[in-house]
């Protein structure tokens, strides 16, 4: 499978045309970004570590019964995936209060939340990628009333599964984002399961092992995610 054209490119992903019209090749770029944008590096090895990383999670969910949007890894950064017909909205799951949460609510950092509490956002860096209800996704027309459904479920499915995933590894979910699509009219995961996308923090000590290490100047992006992979039991392979 080759690569024909980029059709779009993200902070840390471009997407691409192959020679079949319904799938892309996803590419993991080493590419670092926080606070939309505002913040950049490249961080050598990042790319690698997130495509094989996201392809474990997807194929954990997909042995759990939940429908993704990955096919296979081609090699260590890039993976085939379908294409699909994406909703502009991001799905969060917070267990425990910690980040733009805090801000908002005034809510103590770690605080671990009575019930998990899900989220729609609007996906719109310009904008800040702000806080929205059904209401609006259904007054805007951005997805119907089942889909919404579905994404609710999928989405609180999911993190019951990889909360018992981590877990078993030491460490906490502490929240995470997702995205979705439709293919051939079925709703699917979409995008990437990353430590980019979600917070982890050691059971034990609390240590972040996300892109927090990032936003916060922590330090040891790269080799915390790979301590991640490690204890999950994955084989990251660099080319």
């Amino acid at each position: 499978m080759k690569k024909i054209n980029e059709i779009t490119t993200g902070k840390a992903k471009s997407l691409y045309t192959t020679d079949v019209s319904d799938q892309l090749i996803m590419h993991f770029r080493d590419d670092t970004s926080a606070f939309d944008g505002k913040k950049k590096e490249a961080l050598l090895g990042k790319g690698a570590v997130n495509n094989q990383f996201n392809a474990f999670i997807m194929e954990h969910l997909e042995a759990k019964g939940v429908n993704t949007h990955h096919i296979e890894v081609l090699n260590s950064t890039d993976s085939l995936v379908y294409k699909l017909e994406m909703f502009p909205i991001e799905c969060v799951v917070r267990n425990r209060a910690t980040g733009s949460i805090c801000r908002r609510l005034g809510t103590k950092d770690g605080l671990i939340l009575d019930t998990p509490l899900f989220e729609f956002f609007l996906k719109d860096d310009e904008l800040g990628d702000p806080l929205i209800t059904d209401e609006h996704i259904l007054s805007f027309g951005w997805a119907g009333e089942e889909d919404i459904k579905e994404m609710k479920e999928i989405t609180l499915n999911i993190n019951t599964i990889l909360c018992e995933l981590f877990l078993s590894s030491n460490l906490i979910l502490v929240d995470f984002k997702v995205e979705f699509g439709l293919f051939d009219g079925k709703l699917l995961l979409a995008d990437e399961f990353t430590p980019d996308g979600c917070r982890l923090w050691d059971t034990e000590t609390l240590a972040k092992m996300d892109k927090d290490r990032f936003r916060q100047g922590l330090g040891d992006v790269v080799e915390s995610y790979h301590q991640v992979a490690d204890r999950l039991g994955m084989n990251i392979k660099l080319d």
